[in-house]
């Protein structure tokens, strides 16, 4: 797999790829490396009768909690308290314990299970938050992600995103598959699936919808798919390919590349399908969209220079025929990414012959690279902006990976089979979605 080719030069790849040419459960393996200085040290207590739970509660909200970088986890040996007045200080005070989560859960008649939590502030000797849900037993995963955002969020001022959902492309064999998982790559569902190559999946800014890629009739198209009924439509199927699909705040409106007027140019689409816009004219490939947070500008790659390159345009009414560029450190960087607060964009930069995830800050234009792996691709923000997902090659095969923000806490996300490619994280999750 030659991840570098498939973002810029394969938008070369989308043309390439038309004129060549159910659920997921499996295991999962997670490593984590490193970590920040300045973590939070945290001890999290087995919930009283969590044993007797075909999903233990404390497991996932502590694999949540570490993955963010920001915790360390603080052994609770023998101690087992459940409730605040079980609760000794001192003791976890020796053994270097900041805040403490203890809880319980009652298997009601039915089958449901009643979750109790309570963190505690062990210095303080107080009480932070507390937490009562009653879910049936498939919703106990769930359920103890929802558990980690309220610590998170408590202790760190940030929402938590381990609630949140990502989509990513998994290849096995000739078939390709559009999956969605939890955040933390557990619970893989299939969108579609086809034998023709699926690329470019795009979040609604509700959650509801996905946009993406699909050669199934021979040439690449741009859908937009509701997950909740399956149903979906062809937004974008020009003459020439249509591709990178990437939705305006709003959700009203969609950004894609297409090759209808000669060349890769951005138009905007209306997700109906219509109200076709040209956005961008040049001489050169233009590609890879993203919207600003407020939706005044458009991020993109462009070799309209003479090397692939990360451009800024603003969003009007009518044709841009020139472009900021924001990229100078190498000769290749290309796939960018707003982040969150539109403050900064993630991309992936070439050295030598590796190609990473770096951040560049819009207002310094100073750059950090966050890895120093191989082959990394299709780098995106989580949602409170900590968090990069992206793509890695490891032993030739694709593999989802993430990176905190500072670049000090790297994880992979490992399934047994399949190539994993093009990660897309989805927004914070509301309850109806």
């Amino acid at each position: 797999m030659q991840i570098r080719l498939r973002r810029f030069l394969s938008y070369a790849a989308v043309l390439f790829l038309w004129l060549a040419g159910a659920t997921a459960q499996a295991t999962l393996n997670i490593e984590i490396f490193g970590g920040g200085a300045t973590q939070i040290p945290i001890a999290i207590v087995p919930f009283a009768a969590e044993e007797k739970l075909r999903q233990g509660i404390t497991p996932v909200v502590a694999a949540d909690l570490q993955r963010s970088g920001l915790f360390k986890l603080v052994e609770p040996g023998g101690l087992r308290p459940h409730e605040p007045v079980e609760v000794s200080y001192p003791d976890w005070i020796n053994r270097g314990a900041g805040a403490l989560v203890i809880g319980s859960t009652t298997t009601l008649a039915g089958g449901q299970v009643s979750i109790r939590v309570q963190l505690l502030d062990v210095a303080k000797q107080v009480q932070l938050a507390s937490y009562a849900e009653t879910v049936a037993p498939e919703q106990l995963r769930a359920a103890a992600h929802r558990i980690a955002d309220l610590i998170y969020e408590k202790l760190t001022g940030d929402p938590g995103v381990f609630s949140t959902r990502i989509a990513f492309v998994v290849k096995q064999g000739k078939k390709y598959s559009l999956q969605v998982a939890d955040a933390d790559g557990y619970n893989a569902q299939s969108v579609i699936e086809y034998t023709e190559p699926i690329i470019s999946p795009s979040w609604s800014p509700d959650g509801t919808r996905l946009a993406y890629v699909s050669f199934e009739n021979k040439k690449p198209v741009v859908y937009v798919q509701t997950l909740a009924t399956r149903a979906r439509k062809a937004v974008a199927n020009y003459r020439g390919s249509n591709s990178a699909p990437a939705w305006s705040p709003d959700g009203t409106k969609l950004a894609v590349v297409l090759s209808l007027m000669g060349g890769s140019q951005i138009f905007l689409v209306n997700v109906d399908g219509g109200g076709l816009q040209r956005l961008s004219q040049s001489s050169g490939i233009d590609t890879e969209p993203s919207f600003s947070p407020d939706g005044r500008y458009i991020i993109f790659t462009s070799d309209r220079g003479g090397s692939p390159q990360i451009y800024r345009m603003p969003v009007t009414e009518g044709t841009s025929r020139s472009a900021e560029r924001l990229t100078f450190e190498g000769s290749y960087n290309v796939s960018p990414h707003y982040s969150p607060d539109g403050r900064s964009f993630t991309f992936i930069h070439r050295s030598g012959d590796r190609y990473n995830v770096a951040i560049q800050d819009l207002a310094t234009r100073q750059v950090q690279l966050l890895t120093d792996s191989q082959f990394d691709e299709s780098p995106s923000f989580a949602p409170n902006g900590r968090i990069v997902l992206y793509a890695t090659e490891i032993k030739g095969r694709g593999i989802l990976s993430a990176v905190s923000s500072d670049g000090k806490t790297r994880q992979q996300l490992s399934t047994q089979a399949g190539d994993i490619r093009e990660p897309a994280w989805g927004p914070l999750r509301k309850p109806h979605n």
